[in-house]
């Protein structure tokens, strides 16, 4: 039989086993697990537990609270409608009717081509008048000519290009540097190099990264060769140096100051220019010299009228006052049956239909249930 623990019996939610410390949950099959909250807040037995008014999930089956009312419904004040459509059809005829006369349509003749394949009785000729006119060649047998070996020339490579041979260069004086001589300007102050970051933070002493040791290199064994296809195909030829044709660089230093005037700022110097006003184009219409009137047609013949304010429908904003006295009887207290206030099992010290078994380590209090014994007749 299966074991319930008082906290499972309450149905009102008041009543709790006097849970002890936290322990190691036992692996004894029973259901009843300790929380937190209830560990540092226990109980009280003078206290009681606020009630709960969270509705249960219980299906009802009648609403014995409320009984629906016998309402008739009412009839509308819509008007009758008196209009009846005529029987007879409309007769007026419209002059596009008159004039129409309506004609038979005889559907056009087609002449698209029929889609269905036609097959002809004669045989296919596949001659084409390439096949009738070719004439084929017999093609001479193709002579395979040997490959040439190559040989490198005895003649000296002449390196000299048409550029070379026609630009001789022309001889004349540089260009003079109109820079100004430049001047440092040195302190005789000897320079600190000091600051405040190298005073405050001081280097640390770090210590020589560790050397790895190399492989001592061994040379293969045998000599090698180096020979290539170039170095054996390559002849080496007596060459001279091509010297350089550009014109030799002559700088003089001048120690002159530097004077800023050019020609162009001698032949061209600055003229005194002034901003032009801006060009206004001359009215051809004179501006009207009297006072604006301001009238239109509309306001000249616009005739005011007075205003009839419209009789409001609605009803005065007074509080309804009468004399009779004040009935407070509603369908709900005429019609409400209080139920039976059900008694939790575990609020008495034997819950009835349930017989004691034990009291694990934790304080629950596990009870079994009592089948009743249904006698034969």
């Amino acid at each position: 039989m299966r074991s319930w623990c008082l906290c499972r019996i309450c149905t009102c939610g008041r009543h709790r086993c006097p849970h002890g410390t936290t322990r190691i949950y036992e692996n004894a099959g029973l259901f009843c697990p300790t929380t937190e909250y209830l560990e540092k807040y226990p109980p009280y037995g003078s206290a009681l537990p606020p009630q709960s008014l969270k509705p249960k999930q219980e299906f009802r089956a009648g609403r014995d609270d409320y009984r629906a009312w016998d309402i008739q419904k009412t009839e509308l004040y819509k008007r009758e409608q008196t209009y009846s459509p005529p029987a007879v059809k409309f007769g007026n005829s419209t002059t596009f009717q008159d004039d129409y006369v309506p004609q038979e349509i005889k559907p056009r003749q087609s002449f698209r081509p029929s889609s269905v394949v036609k097959r002809s009785t004669c045989p296919f000729d596949g001659d084409t008048s390439h096949r009738l006119d070719y004439v084929p060649y017999q093609l001479e047998v193709k002579s395979s000519r040997p490959r040439e070996v190559y040989k490198p020339t005895s003649q000296p490579f002449e390196d000299l290009t048409t550029h070379r041979r026609d630009f001789q260069g022309l001889a004349g004086e540089t260009a003079k540097i109109c820079r100004p001589a430049h001047t440092r300007v040195t302190q005789r102050a000897h320079f600190e190099g000091s600051t405040e970051f190298r005073e405050s933070f001081q280097p640390w002493e770090i210590p020589p990264p560790e050397v790895r040791k190399v492989q001592e290199y061994v040379p293969p064994a045998g000599a090698m060769q180096s020979d290539s296809t170039s170095h054996l195909d390559y002849v080496p030829h007596q060459a001279t140096r091509v010297l350089p044709i550009r014109p030799l660089s002559h700088r003089r230093r001048n120690s002159d100051p530097f004077q800023g005037k050019s020609t162009t700022k001698e032949d061209f110097p600055a003229w005194e220019s002034r901003r032009q006003g801006p060009v206004k184009q001359q009215l051809q219409i004179p501006a009207p010299s009297g006072r604006f009137e301001g009238l239109s047609t509309f306001r000249s013949h616009y005739v005011p009228h007075e205003l009839v304010p419209t009789e409001s429908c609605r009803p005065l904003q007074v509080p309804f006052k009468s004399s009779a006295p004040f009935d407070d009887v509603t369908m709900y207290s005429t019609e409400y049956v209080p139920k039976r206030r059900e008694i939790c099992p575990a609020s008495c010290p034997s819950p009835p239909g349930y017989v004691f078994e034990h009291t694990d380590s934790r304080g629950h209090q596990f009870f079994r249930k009592v089948t009743p014994v249904v006698k034969a007749f």
